[in-house]
């Protein structure tokens, strides 16, 4: 038996010399795993759009103009969010250059840390190194989070802040000193500014949805009172003034980011993302693999000791959130992502009861649906190869590292199904493996369809000489002003969520429909040669391209298609 397997299994009395030994190679394993499937990742795969390319684009502009207040994207207004989330991203691009990694290493570092902080919170609630560890593996594999870590995107710092400020207020909640106390509650409040520069007033609402009624429950709620405007001081303190510089230079922005971010979608009958207030539930499931049927004993356990402060407070701190989530007519998967950590803790503690009573059918039985789901993803990838219409076309690398990613699941939980007590960790191996391949494994269908700035990328000397830059989609377009490091791209009969941007007196010059094109086009090949980007997916945008002119250099890789005009 390997000394990870049978250290794990010990008995609870379990002794300082054996948690020392778990502490010895439980951090640098989790250290290694985050740089082997969380950072090196981030190298080899495309931007995706819509998210990537936006974010990319709007945090690089702040690096190009210095205004770091108010977000813009393609020199546009764009309030959708505060500007903290752009802060950490275009600092990224500022250190390791304007790249795939300077663009992902803040959702890296905000998952690395997030999962960092469910090592430490397992080890206060319940001083055992085995649980600690454990709690942090499975969060660390849990598939939605692991898929995050190496996409830009704004979800994983929203996460990273909410998971901090409910474990310092968990941490202020059982602090021995007066010192201690004041101290967590002020790095409560420290993540909620934070939380609030990344997305707003829900870094504010979630701590308040929990430590609300878990305060009322156990009758702490003088303590609220008297320790909770600390964090309120400290919160305005890191917020404040941003907000107020960013209301000086753009007096609208609050407006439009209340109610259009806030209102119109927790509420609004048009709300983006519109789904079902079940949406989550089923979520909730797929997210949580490769540990998906321990949700049936961690909900057991943590019902029997539903009684406890510590089990009540992790319970609270899944459903309350969860629930919220839930009443919200927008959706969109990222948005439990706050949820999971609690939930990997009370997962880890059901596994690691699991060992202790060597209840080997709940391990192999999770093992054998996960071996399940990957012998039918082979063999479905097999049928369409061979059968049906192939999905590959002559792209043996991206085929063979599909293969590779599905063999490396099927492998990991075969080896738990024979043998669960010895390699009840393998799914997680499994998992951050296929997550980590199947970015690059992508064919070449999707590779054009979602990642454009690939070939954007391998044309971005010649476009970046181009005088004026037009493209007919946004998610190309930012693309193509991301890699010429040029926002002022013209837009082509589209206008998506920079609607509210060009609106503005000064960006009515930055919209071309479809009855001024010729004209513009004459106009803007005078002043020195035209770069254009297309996306092509419907007749109406074949038409798009009809009315360019026809002199121009073009190169075409699936949907898009990249024309360069000389001046006349």
């Amino acid at each position: 038996m390997s000394p990870l397997s049978e250290t794990l299994r010990r008995p609870r009395g379990v002794t300082a010399g054996i948690q020392r030994s778990v502490a010895s190679w439980a951090l640098p394993t989790l250290l290694l795993a985050f740089f082997m499937f969380y950072l090196l990742p981030t190298f080899f795969h495309g931007l995706w759009i819509p998210d990537e390319t936006r974010y990319a684009q709007v945090s690089q502009e702040m690096l190009l103009t210095g205004n770091w207040a108010a977000p813009h994207f393609m020199g546009l207004r764009y309030f959708e969010k505060p500007a903290g989330g752009y802060w950490l991203i275009a600092i990224g691009q500022a250190i390791f250059g304007q790249n795939l990694f300077g663009v992902r290493i803040a959702s890296a570092l905000s998952l690395g840390l997030s999962v960092a902080l469910a090592y430490l919170m397992a080890q206060r609630l319940w001083r055992d190194q085995r649980k600690s560890f454990t709690c942090a593996a499975l969060y660390m594999s849990f598939g939605l989070i692991a898929g995050q870590a190496v996409y830009a995107n704004l979800d994983p710092q929203f996460t990273l802040w909410v998971n901090l400020s409910l474990i310092a207020l968990w941490f202020a909640l059982g602090s021995a000193t007066r010192r201690a106390r004041l101290l967590s509650w002020a790095l409560l409040g420290v993540a909620c500014g934070m939380g609030f520069l990344t997305k707003g007033f829900l870094a504010f609402l979630l701590p308040v949805l929990i430590a609300l009624p878990w305060m009322i429950w156990q009758r702490r709620v003088g303590e609220l009172l008297r320790y909770g405007p600390l964090a309120i001081v400290m919160a305005v303190l890191v917020a404040l003034p941003w907000a107020l510089t960013v209301h000086l230079r753009e007096p609208d922005f609050w407006r439009f980011f209340f109610w259009h971010e806030h209102i119109r979608r927790f509420a609004g009958d048009d709300a983006q993302h519109a789904r079902p207030f079940w949406f989550y539930v089923p979520l909730l499931v797929v997210s949580s693999l490769p540990w998906a049927l321990l949700l049936i004993s961690s909900a057991k356990l943590a019902w029997q000791q539903r009684v406890q402060p510590k089990t009540a407070f992790l319970l609270m701190w899944l459903l309350l959130p969860l629930a919220f989530f839930s009443l919200s007519k927008g959706k969109l998967p990222t948005y439990i992502m706050p949820c999971l950590l609690p939930l990997a803790l009370l997962m880890g503690q059901a596994l690691i009861d699991a060992l202790e009573r060597g209840r080997t059918t709940l391990l192999r039985g999770n093992a054998v649906l996960n071996l399940g789901i990957g012998v039918l993803a082979l063999a479905a990838l097999a049928f369409l190869q061979l059968k049906k219409h192939p999905v590959y076309l002559n792209e043996p690398l991206h085929l063979t590292l599909l293969v590779l990613g599905l063999v490396a699941w099927v492998v990991a939980n075969g080896v738990a199904v024979f043998k669960p007590m010895r390699y009840w960790l393998a799914p997680a191996l499994g998992m951050l493996i296929l997550v980590g391949l199947l970015p690059s494994a992508m064919p070449n269908s999707i590779v054009d369809n979602k990642m454009p700035d690939v070939f954007i990328a391998a044309h971005s000397q010649e476009l970046a000489q181009a005088h004026t830059l037009l493209s007919n989609e946004l998610g190309a377009a930012s693309a193509l002003a991301w890699h010429t490091k040029n926002p002022q791209v013209a837009l082509y009969n589209t206008a998506g969520e920079t609607k509210y941007g060009l609106g503005f007196d000064d960006a009515k010059d930055r919209q071309v429909s479809l009855d001024d094109i010729g004209a513009w086009m004459a106009q803007a090949r005078q002043k020195g040669s035209v770069g254009v980007v297309m996306r092509v997916k419907s007749p109406e945008e074949q038409h798009e391209i009809d009315l360019l002119p026809k002199d121009g250099k073009r190169y075409q890789q699936g949907n898009v298609m990249i024309f360069v005009f000389d001046p006349t």
